[in-house]
């Protein structure tokens, strides 16, 4: 079974804002980088990131993700470069000024957990606050343990862990550090479904409750859709396109947009739920949509703050409002773009209320009905395309 079109993520938190961008800061994090790691490619980014939210870093594999993300950290030394975060500068060779690694005040989480395995949890983890004075700790480790959902394994040690044990106490430690900036470099990369699943809803936490800027590497478009606020989308070492995660997911001169899990992302709030046919509203700019509210799923409360991803296969369009439908979401729309999408189909950019929106139809279907930039449409996407 393919998983569902659609899905609603996202705790209670206003970690977005209406536009869908992330809240900044007062300062971002400026990252001027050329690194060359090896014959035959060169990372070269002059770019500035947002001091807030979750930035991924978004690109095929070896477009230089984690090279970025190593300069930012000073584990290898960009020539020329120059790394700050906001006041904090970090490198700058126009000043001859380097600070190494273990003075940038950034916790760190890779593909691998790298626990010191002799080590239990509890150990683990004072050793990441042993680095920091307690005058500077500016994050309660019970409060890091609370939010991880690790205190019963705090007597453990890493071999007794599951994969998604392993990476949750590898979080707490660079927490313990109390760190301006997280940089978390594909850290569901090794794991499963099941255990993926497990983890996301402890990064929307993190965001929610400590506010914590966060660089997170990923080729997965699922985890781009369900964690991001601004994608820096890499290209064969250089920046290919930056901006608002709803944005660049609607872009169709962007590979974000190509294949079948081709989907736009919609910020809403929880209007009453229809409890009798185990419904949710979820209202946004363009309008409202139903979906299913699954038995057994986290309950959701009016005024809420959810996240929608709707996939492009699952909206159809028609020039007049359709009835005696089975179809509940019916929005009105206007197309922004068409793009060829294979020799039969065609994926149309549309904008409902201000929030973009894609569709995917047949070349025969675009035809019939004139589409053309300016038309006004109506988006119709099934209610359990949408799943809560």
């Amino acid at each position: 079974m393919s998983p569902p079109d659609a899905t609603v993520s996202g705790a209670s938190c206003a970690r977005h804002d209406w536009a869908g961008s992330p809240k900044h800061a007062e300062s971002g994090l400026s990252v001027r980088a050329r690194v060359q790691p090896g014959p035959g490619f060169v990372l070269d980014v002059d770019t500035m990131l947002p001091a807030s939210g979750v930035t991924t870093i978004f690109g095929p594999s070896g477009c230089g993700k984690t090279t970025l993300l190593r300069a930012i950290a000073g584990l290898v030394r960009p020539s020329p470069g120059r790394v700050a975060l906001g006041e904090h500068v970090w490198q700058d060779d126009a000043r001859g000024l380097w600070l190494p690694p273990h003075r940038r005040v950034v916790g760190a989480v890779f593909q691998a957990a790298s626990l010191f395995a002799h080590l239990s949890v509890r150990q683990n983890l004072d050793f990441g606050l042993q680095r920091v004075p307690p005058a500077e700790r500016r994050i309660a480790l019970d409060q890091a343990v609370a939010l991880l959902g690790i205190g019963p394994l705090m007597d453990r040690k890493p071999a007794h862990l599951s994969g998604g044990e392993r990476q949750r106490v590898a979080i707490a430690r660079a927490l313990a550090t109390s760190p301006r900036l997280l940089l978390m470099d594909e850290p569901l990369a090794s794991l499963d479904a099941a255990r993926k699943a497990e983890l996301l809803p402890y990064f929307e936490r993190l965001q929610c409750e400590l506010a914590i800027p966060m660089l997170y590497v990923t080729h997965s478009l699922d985890e781009l859709a369900r964690l991001a606020d601004e994608v820096l989308l890499l290209e064969a070492g250089r920046v290919h396109a930056q901006g608002p995660v709803a944005e660049l997911m609607t872009r169709l001169d962007l590979a974000l947009t190509r294949g079948d899990a081709a989907s736009a992302l919609v910020d809403g709030v929880v209007d009453p739920v229809d409890d009798p046919y185990h419904l949710l509203h979820v209202r946004f700019a363009g309008g409202v949509v139903q979906c299913i509210h699954a038995p057994g799923s986290p309950a959701r409360h009016p005024g809420e703050r959810v996240r929608l991803r709707v996939q492009a296969r699952d909206v159809s369009l028609t020039l007049t409002p359709a009835t005696d439908t089975s179809i509940l979401n019916v929005l009105p729309a206007r197309v922004q773009a068409l793009a060829d999408d294979g020799p039969a189909q065609m994926l149309v950019a549309l904008e409902a209320g201000g929030v973009p929106l894609l569709a995917r139809v047949t070349r025969k279907s675009a035809q019939l009905l004139a589409l053309a930039p300016g038309l006004p449409v109506f988006a119709q996407i099934k209610g359990v395309a949408v799943l809560d």
